[in-house]
């Protein structure tokens, strides 16, 4: 047997805290905001740190917060993986592939891609997605549509859609290295913006599985997601680390 088929496959996390939170509407950034006590970012870090299936982290921020994030944030939390901190892009999608770079260095993987502001993230669920990306090279999180869904124009709906067929993506995101950097480095050649890292990899053809999340893994962008990340985690605490 091929001593390579018998090493596992390394899984890295690569989390993206690099939005400037103009929705937010607070004079830092949100991912530095405090729940529960402790920057929304730490609580995120600390829910991949516990992540048996996680061998590495590489936390993204714009440059200027670099020192702070190292000296100030991430110093109240004590890691039990190696945590690398790097320099993100202009967007998120560049911040990524920034990330994705910092990780790459030609050999098999799995990349799990999350954001930095849903801090409420289950680590079995992290490992189930990673562990699922492992079999097919590509897996997200997401969640069925409960609600109707229009599609409208000019504020008058055309038509209702399925929602039988219809899921919201969350993250995590997770992909085999190579795949997702070619997807990135494609996007990148051809001016491609995706709304997420999954929708690079269909454009490429290649198949991108589904399971699904927890209603719990919310983002904040806004006041109001911070104050309903407040109230999970004022009434659940155990979100932070159950999911």
């Amino acid at each position: 047997m091929d001593l390579q088929e018998t090493l596992p496959i390394p899984v890295s996390a690569i989390i993206v805290a690099g939005g400037n939170g103009v929705r937010m509407g607070a004079s830092i950034r949100k991912q530095f905001l405090s729940l529960g006590g402790q920057p929304v970012i730490c609580h995120t870090l600390n829910a991949f740190d516990q992540c048996s299936d996680i061998d590495a982290i590489y936390l993204v921020v714009p440059p200027d917060d670099i020192e702070n994030c190292l000296e100030k944030w991430c110093s109240s939390i004590t890691f039990h993986k190696k945590v690398q901190v790097v320099p993100g892009g202009r967007e998120r999608q560049d911040s990524v592939y920034q990330g994705i770079l910092a990780v790459s260095d030609q050999r098999s993987g799995i990349v799990v891609i999350h954001d930095g502001v849903r801090p409420f993230i289950n680590p079995q669920l992290i490992s189930t997605c990673a562990q699922e990306a492992r079999r097919s090279d590509a897996c997200i999180v997401g969640l069925p549509v409960q609600d109707t869904v229009k599609a409208v124009r000019m504020h008058t709906i055309s038509n209702t859609l399925d929602r039988r067929a219809l899921w919201t993506a969350q993250t995590p995101q997770a992909f085999e290295i190579t795949r997702i950097r070619t997807a990135h480095e494609n996007a990148r050649k051809n001016g491609v913006v995706g709304t997420d890292d999954a929708m690079l990899i269909e454009r490429m053809g290649w198949p991108v599985r589904i399971i699904e999340g927890s209603r719990m893994n919310i983002k904040i962008t806004t006041p109001e997601d911070l104050a309903l990340a407040e109230a999970i985690w004022r009434w659940i605490p155990s979100a932070v680390s159950t999911g």
